[in-house]
């Protein structure tokens, strides 16, 4: 047996008790409904992606939200899930040379880093010289919070931007980790980090603008979130996955996607001597 997620328990949970609704008549009627595994930088998007999907479908969608990582693993476990929308591509192509997905992996945005902080800190976060992330030495900062590198692409880019700039050495001792990058930003927001670098989607929610302010890290400084999903072959609901995913990349999803500021996905990358950095060894 394997460790499941808060955040995938509760959606196990959940289709435990779905798939069925009273009927006007005492009976029940099948309703279909798929199960995602989301990375959580779409947490702020999926409400309005899950609704139009159902409004165009009458399809429900019951939503895990958690690190690209951790899902990928509980996938390759066997955890009941029908979509997986990864914010790195990489997971659903590992998943697919394991046999484990059913058709076509599907890029469906890419992501963009920030570096965010509360209004109450009052701290600068102007670019020093084209490097935006110099401004983390300060002494007024004494915690810096970033995703897992180990199992969260976004964690990976803050290392790799870190190390662009090179600061990475001259700030480590002040990183903390979150388990995904919700977390990482609910760090920064409650006050138990000074600044975090998390996704533009995540800084352009209604508490999070209202709460702080954020600067662009430079795309250059950090290998591509390229993010895409996939059809998990143990689905019993491959059709309504594969509408799902074909949904992804309608006009329709794509202006939801850019209100929260994703771009499209496969675009050339803006330098291409940017910065390919690993997430240092342990």
């Amino acid at each position: 047996m394997f460790a499941l997620s808060r955040t995938l328990l509760s959606l196990l949970l959940l289709a435990a008790g779905a798939g069925t609704q009273p009927a006007s008549t005492g009976q029940t009627k099948t309703v279909p409904e798929l199960k995602v595994a989301a990375a959580s930088d779409l947490s702020a998007a999926m409400d309005k992606l899950a609704a139009g999907f159902e409004k165009q479908s009458g399809i429900h969608i019951a939503v895990a939200l958690g690190s690209s990582g951790n899902f990928f693993a509980q996938i390759q476990n066997g955890a009941p899930v029908d979509v997986f929308l990864s914010a790195d591509k990489s997971y659903p192509e590992k998943l697919k040379q394991s046999g484990q997905t059913d058709g076509a992996i599907v890029p469906y945005a890419r992501g963009q880093l920030v570096v965010w902080t509360a209004n109450s800190t009052r701290l600068d976060l102007a670019s020093k010289d084209g490097h935006v992330l110099a401004a983390l030495q300060s002494p007024a900062i004494s915690k810096i919070a970033i995703a897992n590198p180990e199992h969260a692409p976004y964690g990976r880019a803050a290392v790799a931007a870190l190390m662009h700039d090179g600061v990475y050495d001259l700030v480590k001792s002040k990183i903390v980790l979150g388990e995904n990058i919700s977390q990482t930003a609910q760090f920064a927001q409650s006050g138990n980090a000074d600044v975090a670098l998390i996704a533009l989607s995540l800084a352009l929610s209604e508490p999070m603008q209202k709460s702080g302010h954020y600067v662009l890290v430079p795309q250059n400084s950090y290998p591509p979130i390229e993010q895409a999903g996939v059809v998990v072959k143990s689905s019993q609901h491959k059709p309504e996955a594969r509408r799902f995913l074909e949904y992804l990349t309608s006009a329709e999803a794509r202006s939801i996607l850019h209100s929260f500021g994703f771009g499209d996905p496969g675009l050339t990358d803006p330098n291409p001597d940017s910065i390919r950095a690993e997430a240092p060894q342990k």
